[in-house]
């Protein structure tokens, strides 16, 4: 029998740039795609946004350039409606700079656009003759409309989540990561445990490693070796964590057992 993904394996994080890396994966393979691609807007991943510490933020951040970026766009996005299942679906995060890209290329490739969300943190950068942006656009889109997977979590399932960005004072840190209480809400709403969840901008890794907590099987591909290792390190880390939860719990369960007969 023909592995699932082919070439690759699951829980597995990859080296090498997607636009290379996921034509081999074997279509109508992966059932939920979230992903925060380049903007193209000259991000300078240093610099002391947030009032953070340069030296903290790992270097070797990779963007492309604005004359490809719609090219690029269109070929990722064709290649993520291929190897979506028929009832898969995916999350892309846009700033509003390069959101026609996006919108474009979700039109083009067959997708339905079943939400725009937006996502309100709690700052941005300091401007001084505009607004400050403190908001991130999230596309949720589906390969067919009539057949996805939407877990009605709340009542009243709003299209504007405030969540705030997550703070790693004095630690080391990719120059961009998602909170992971976005990613599990919307792990939660999207997929079942069991389920494979793919980033193909991993980025420092957040969507594996939420994945793994949830109980979804993941695959991820990141470019910049220095971000791939830090998201692999990470993923270890809180495997390790949840081995040692799930030990300690059987060992309680054990304990509690062995005083009953006892």
């Amino acid at each position: 029998m023909e592995p699932r993904l082919g070439a690759f394996e699951e829980d597995t994080l990859y080296e090498g740039d997607a636009l290379r890396l996921m034509p081999e994966i074997p279509a109508a393979s992966i059932d939920l795609i979230v992903t925060d691609p380049p903007f193209a807007i000259d991000f300078k991943a240093q610099r002391l946004n947030y009032n953070r510490t340069g030296s903290n933020v790992l270097e070797g951040y990779r963007e492309i350039p604005e004359a490809e970026y719609r090219e690029f766009t269109r070929r990722w996005i064709a290649e993520a409606y291929r190897v979506l299942s028929p009832a898969g679906s995916m999350y892309i995060f846009s700033g509003w700079n390069r959101l026609r890209d996006i919108l474009e290329g979700v039109d083009d490739a067959g997708f339905t656009t079943i939400n725009h969300l937006i996502w309100k943190y709690q700052f941005g950068v300091f401007t001084k003759k505009k607004y400050v942006t403190s908001h991130y656009h999230i596309l949720f889109v589906a390969k067919d409309p009539k057949r996805y997977t939407f877990n009605k979590i709340d009542h009243y399932p709003e299209d504007v989540w405030v969540i705030n960005r997550e703070y790693w004072k004095g630690r080391k840190k990719t120059p961009t990561k998602l909170p992971s209480e976005l990613v599990k809400k919307i792990l939660s709403y999207s997929s079942n445990p069991g389920d494979l969840v793919f980033d193909p901008f991993l980025g420092s890794g957040t969507v594996a490693v939420v994945a793994h907590q949830e109980g979804r099987h993941f695959l991820g591909f990141e470019v910049v070796p220095e971000y791939c290792a830090f998201a692999r390190a990470a993923l270890s880390k809180k495997a390790g964590t949840r081995r040692s939860s799930l030990e300690h719990g059987e060992q309680d369960r054990v304990r509690h057992q062995t005083e009953r007969t006892d």
